[in-house]
């Protein structure tokens, strides 16, 4: 039951193994092994709590309800009774401290409980050392179970990882483990199973459950050419991928990694209740020897010493910081496992407890607030608009750019341009039907004496306009779509106290404010390179010296800026490295309203760890000062020790439970 952790005091240890092993089915077999070996320890926990819990609970029936005089008055009966009662939960304790001291850790709960138990014992108060001990084990086995839950939503991710790959050698498909899959093999994916690695679809398209990675339940359909990932499970037909990374580079390694360092990056709070509790033990120890020890200076004559001792014990059991101790890291760990059933990813709970604290969000652009991909928005033109199109499409389908790529996918066309030439940073010329087209820009009808209406000038999106034999013929407006929630993002952000909302874009910036006004953004500067950004932030930072900053980006063209500020936050950084090594954050999906999510569950967590350091500390000072003034007993300890860690650990595990902006 008992798990030694020396750099804690209270000991359940909130870190597992998360590192992608080279055996599948050997790893499996372990697993069970292990899950038999905990059941196994579980199983005789509860029977040794249980059976000293009867004991206890007779022994106190017999000399307190039915007063039985062979029990009250058999000395010897009633020791080896309680004796019995207290060695199935007092001895894992006990053989803990004789470990530690050995190790030169002489402060620590196990020899807290020890001394105060067998101190108990050695003046009498027998039922109070087993009540102790069987309480302070049930208090362990409510901590491991609540540690366990907390596990749960990111040991999840454990659960997703791909036992086999069907790889095309010889001729034939092979099952193969995924970690001896190469770059550039094809691999088949049935119905149901799990994409082993990361790659391109090269089926026309698949659809797949994506709620292990993102915490999007509704099923993401992917088209040829499109990435997808190792722990997608394939829905609907039989697909084939051709992979783009080995197994240990995959997302999902990458994402199993990241978790395994959040458990290892501690939040302020958390690293100052750890050297609190290591001041604080030792304090505990010294003033317990002096409550004993002291009075006799006083009291002269009146001193009984059994009399003093028992405060003192009662002062031990009643000091011992588990309810700190392990209801601080459990509650940050449990709002990582929240935030990871919601498709975030922190890499450590000191970025929660900052997230808990933002005061600015600086934000780009494209991919953050905006989908990142172009759609045609108007089509203006004194053309028959179905040929107008047509003859616009025809003539882009032989440029690769953004734009071009928007146009020809909103009006696919079978017709074929003739003569086509690239007019640099200004457009395209050819012809259809014997009529000369020119697409591009104003500057290129400008280059072409061709005039347009002055109109044009004033509108903000990106425009092409259109010539046909050298007269205006009209205009397409192509803008990248603002995304369906990011409105909903500032609104949120704001409610949940962010003080100001900035977005900072390379693109111009026309489109940048009109993104800005669309959305609430407070302030919006456009046409900014990536150290234009830097700039920007460094600035804020200087004039806004105690606030708070997170960058939001895409991680990549961003990163420089994503490392610099407070925290950095990746927006749909699922499969990107860069978004990953970079971030402090990574939201899985492209959805800017997690970011207020992220900010939910970081002030929640904050809340829960506040209460609980706030709980435990006033019922402890004030049976602490009770029990040194003999009005507290050995049970009013108990209650103070394991009664406050109980009631700590059922607060922390309450963000399991919580439902989320």
């Amino acid at each position: 039951m008992i798990h030694q952790d020396k750099d804690s005091c209270c000991n359940s240890k909130l870190e597992f193994n998360t590192k992608p092993t080279h055996n599948h089915k050997a790893e499996g077999h372990n697993h069970d092994h292990e899950d038999h070996n905990h059941n196994h320890s579980e199983m005789n926990s509860k029977f040794a709590i249980g059976f000293s819990l009867l004991l206890l609970f007779l022994g106190l029936l017999f000399a307190y309800v039915l007063q039985a005089d062979w029990f009250i008055n058999n000395p010897t009966l009633r020791v080896l009774w309680y004796l019995a009662a207290y060695i199935p939960v007092g001895l894992p304790v006990l053989k803990e401290a004789f470990a530690l001291v050995l190790k030169k850790d002489f402060f620590n709960e196990f020899s807290l409980m020890g001394i105060a138990t067998l101190g108990a014992f050695a003046i009498g108060e027998y039922p109070e050392a087993v009540a102790v001990m069987v309480f302070y084990t049930l208090g362990e086995m409510f901590q491991e179970s609540a540690v366990n839950k907390a596990k749960g939503n990111i040991k999840a991710l454990l659960d997703i990882r791909p036992n086999e790959a069907n790889v095309f050698r010889n001729s034939t498909f092979t099952i193969v483990n995924p970690e001896e899959v190469q770059i550039g093999e094809r691999v088949q994916v049935k119905v149901g199973e799990k994409i082993p690695l990361d790659g391109e679809l090269i089926s026309e398209k698949g659809s797949f459950n994506t709620s292990a990675l993102t915490g999007e339940s509704k099923p993401s359909t992917y088209k040829k050419g499109e990435l997808v990932l190792t722990g997608m499970i394939n829905l609907e037909q039989v697909i084939e991928i051709q992979t783009t990374k080995l197994y240990q580079d995959s997302s999902l390694a990458k994402i199993l990694e990241m978790v395994q360092e959040a458990s290892a990056r501690k939040a302020p709070t958390e690293l100052y209740i750890r050297k609190f509790a290591k001041i604080y033990t030792p304090i505990v120890f010294f003033l317990a020897v002096l409550l004993t020890f002291v009075p006799y200076f006083f009291l002269g004559n009146e001193y009984v010493f059994s009399q003093w001792l028992e405060r003192a014990l009662v002062f031990l059991v009643i000091s011992c910081p588990c309810a700190l101790v392990i209801s601080v890291p459990l509650g940050y760990f449990g709002g990582i496992g929240a935030a990871s059933r919601n498709g975030i990813l922190f890499k450590g709970s000191n970025f929660l407890e900052l997230m808990a604290k933002l005061d600015l969000v600086v934000m780009d652009k494209t991919g953050t607030l905006t989908a990142g991909v172009f759609k045609v928005q108007k089509v203006e033109t004194n053309f028959p608009k179905d040929q107008f199109v047509q003859w616009v499409s025809a003539i882009e389908k032989q440029s690769t750019h953004p734009i071009a790529k928007a146009i020809v996918e909103a009006f696919p066309t079978l017709l074929i341009a003739e003569n086509v030439k690239e007019i640099s940073g200004k457009g395209l010329s050819g012809s259809i039907e014997n009529q000369e087209i020119l697409v591009g820009n104003t500057a290129l009808l400008n280059q072409y004496a061709i005039s347009y209406p002055d109109e044009i000038n004033q509108i903000v999106e990106s425009i092409v306009v259109v010539a046909i034999a050298n007269t205006y013929a009209g205009y397409i407006t192509i803008a990248d779509e603002i995304k369906a929630d990011a409105k909903d993002a500032i609104r949120l952000m704001r409610t949940l106290g962010v003080r100001k909302t900035i977005m900072l874009s390379g693109d111009k910036d026309t489109i940048t404010q009109k993104v800005a006004k669309e959305t609430g953004i407070d302030f919006a500067l456009g046409g900014l390179l990536p150290e234009g950004k830097v700039e920007q932030v460094e600035k804020l930072k200087k004039e806004n010296p105690t606030y708070s900053i997170a960058f939001v980006g895409d991680g990549i063209n961003d990163a420089p800026v994503l490392a610099l500020s407070d925290v950095g936050i990746a927006m749909g950084g699922l499969g990107s490295d860069a978004a990953i090594e970079t971030a402090d954050v990574v939201i899985q999906t492209d959805q800017p309203s997690k970011i207020a999510t992220a900010i939910h569950i970081g002030k929640e967590t904050r809340k829960i760890v506040i209460q609980n350091i706030t709980l435990a500390l006033v019922v402890k000072v004030i049976v602490l000062i009770l029990g040194a003034g003999g009005i507290a007993t050995m049970w009013e300890a108990v209650f103070a020790d394991v009664g406050v860690a109980l009631l700590a650990i059922l607060n922390a595990v309450r963000i399991q439970k919580m439902k989320f902006i």
